[in-house]
Formats: C-alpha cells, sequence, structure tokens
C-alpha cells in the first residue's frame, strides 16, 4: 500500500517548486526584457529563409546580440513565435532586449534599401542600380520584365515592361524578388495615369501604350520642364504631317553595345525602333518617364514648330521651317567635332 505524504513535506514541497520558479521567471523575465549583459554594438544580421527558432537562437548568440541561447528558445515557445520568424536583414541592438527582437522577427521588421530611380531610366539601367544596391541581379531583373504572365496580368501591350517602371523612390527589402519588385514599380504608374488621362488620350487618337511611348522620348529628349511641352509638339506636329520623328535616342535605344557616340552611320542601323528610317512612333517606350513627360504628351504646346537643336546649355531651339532650323544648327552646332552633331529633330 502506498503511503501518504506528510502534509508538512507536502507543504515545503509546494513551497519551494513556488519559489524556485518565481526565481526562475524573474531571471528569464529580466532576460526577456533587458538582457542581461547589455552589451555590444548595432549589428545587420540577415535570416536566411527557413531560419529555426534555435538556428536564430545561434545566430544572435554568435554576434554578441543575446547572452544566452535557452531563454531566447523559451522565449520563442512561451509566445508561439517558433514558427512566425520572417527572413530577411535586420538592424539590431544588444540593448533591445530579445523580447523586442523576437517581436521583430515575428512581424517581419526587416532592413528597407532606399532606391531612387530616375526620370529616363531604361529597365537595363534599373537593374544595374538593383543590383548595386545588392537587392537582384540585373539579369533576373530583366527576365522578369519580360515574363509574358506578368505582363498580361497587367494588361500591357507589349513585349516588356519597359515605360510602365514608375521612376520613384522605393523602399525594398533584400530577397523581395524580382516578380515583386514589378509589381510596386508598375502599380505605382497605374496609380499616376488617371482616368482624365486616359480620356485625353482617347481625344488625341492615342493607346496608353502610344502615350507612355512618346513620354519616353520627350523624357530622353530633354531634362527641362518647361521644354517638355514644346517638344512634345514637334512629335505631335511631325507625325500629323506624315513626317519621320528623327529622334536621336530611339536610334540609340536598339543599339548594340553603344559608345556613346552617335554617327550617321548609327542612323542607318535598321530597326523598328529607327525613327529615321521608320515613319510614326517607335513599337515600345525607350524608358521609363514620369509624370510630368506623360502629362507634356497628352498637352503639347499650341505651337507650329517641327524642329529643334541643341543649344549646348541643355537647352533647345526650336525652329518653323528647315531653313531657320538649318541656320541654328549651324549657329549652335558649328563647332561640335562628333560626326552627328546634332541633338536634334528633323535635320534631314
Amino acid at each position: 500500500m502506498k503511503q501518504r505524504q506528510k502534509p508538512t513535506t507536502l507543504f515545503f514541497g509546494v513551497v519551494f517548486s513556488i519559489g524556485l520558479f518565481s526565481f526562475t521567471s524573474i531571471l528569464s523575465a529580466n532576460f526577456f526584457l533587458t538582457d542581461l549583459e547589455k552589451k555590444g554594438v548595432s549589428k545587420t544580421i540577415e535570416v536566411p529563409i527557413g531560419t529555426s527558432l534555435s538556428g536564430l537562437a545561434h545566430l544572435l548568440k554568435k554576434e554578441e546580440l543575446i547572452s544566452k541561447k535557452t531563454p531566447f528558445i523559451i522565449l520563442g515557445k512561451l509566445t508561439r513565435s517558433e514558427r512566425k520568424i520572417k527572413p530577411g536583414e535586420y538592424s539590431l541592438d544588444p540593448s533591445m532586449g530579445p523580447l523586442k527582437m523576437m517581436e521583430m522577427f515575428k512581424n517581419g521588421k526587416v532592413v528597407l534599401h532606399e532606391i531612387r530611380i530616375p526620370e529616363g531610366y531604361t529597365a537595363e539601367q534599373i537593374g544595374r542600380l538593383l543590383e548595386r544596391k545588392g537587392l537582384i541581379t540585373q539579369g533576373e531583373f530583366l527576365k522578369w520584365v519580360e515574363d509574358p504572365g506578368l505582363i498580361n496580368r497587367f494588361g500591357i501591350n507589349a513585349p516588356s515592361m519597359e515605360g510602365y517602371l514608375f521612376p520613384e523612390t522605393y523602399f525594398f527589402p533584400k530577397h523581395l524578388g524580382g516578380e515583386e519588385i514589378i509589381q510596386t514599380m508598375v502599380s505605382r504608374f497605374e496609380k499616376t495615369f488617371p482616368l482624365e488621362w486616359r480620356e485625353r488620350a482617347k481625344t488625341l487618337n492615342l493607346t496608353e501604350h502610344e502615350v507612355v511611348t512618346l513620354a519616353s522620348i520627350i523624357e530622353k529628349e530633354t531634362g527641362k520642364g518647361d521644354e517638355r511641352n514644346l517638344i512634345s509638339a514637334v512629335f505631335h506636329n511631325r507625325i500629323k504631317r506624315g513626317m519621320p520623328l528623327q529622334s536621336d535616342p530611339t536610334v540609340i535605344y536598339a543599339l548594340p553595345n553603344f559608345n556613346g557616340n552617335l554617327t550617321r552611320k548609327h542612323l542607318s542601323y535598321l530597326s523598328p525602333y529607327n525613327t529615321y528610317r521608320v515613319r510614326g512612333l517607335p513599337p515600345g517606350p525607350i524608358a521609363n518617364p514620369g509624370t510630368q513627360s506623360i502629362e507634356a504628351a497628352l498637352y503639347p504646346a499650341d505651337v507650329n514648330y517641327f524642329y529643334f537643336v541643341s543649344k549646348n546649355d541643355g537647352s533647345h531651339y526650336f525652329s518653323k521651317t528647315l531653313g531657320e532650323h538649318n541656320r541654328a544648327v549651324q549657329l549652335y552646332q558649328m563647332n561640335r567635332s562628333s560626326s552627328h552633331a546634332m541633338k536634334t529633330s528633323g535635320t534631314r
């Protein structure tokens, strides 16, 4: 027959257990909230995909962000965070305490990298910028730019999303992926293209894709805000009259290994983007235009200009006739040494 425990023994056993639990809890709480040592410097660590709770504790201990692994693991289990750890980069400081760190891992408060996309950047340039920031390789990014499934998802009638990667400042975490990055950029484009602009495009007998294409040419032709509507007027006027656009940036866009020096030989390069050989707009955008250039494409200035030439100071001289234009070319371009000296439209 099993002997009963004496009441006194049972009482002291309970008291001892409660005391031990309380002591352990105090120590654990101290660790959870403040870290036992509070030493070390801020660090950025990367938590790989699939990292376990024990693996995370090992990483934090190795980086001297926590003083002990076991209490951190206990914390993760008590807060049910074991299966909720989000991968990515984290900026941490030992003084945060394990509890705050655990909340960051659960909520995915990762480091965001600032990416400023300038107006007029091509998809290749954007890819190169993202690669320099360590977010994605240029090749992987361009693969997604030309992904048919992603293009169809946005209803873009083109072989790539060139032109729809809206230039702005973004904040992306590492390992976001090309698909998500492009979705963010194209979604931003859609939000900045209001219904009013779509209706305006219809009155001009232009599709949205043609508007973006024209805007991209305007973007590459000038960086001066007060010239965009004038350059737009030149192209609209030439299209109405059936004249080729003769825009150098469209030629350059299709040239392989362009070295920065546009020659007369380049102007005969066979390409649907060569607006010296092909009348009308090229088949798609040659860059990613900003809001000002899109608006200029939709609202050209009410002028009868058909030509413009660079004045070599960032601005252009606009002409109504070929004779006036040729005189401007002589005035502004006669001292230039390039074999194709005219940053201009309608020189032939």
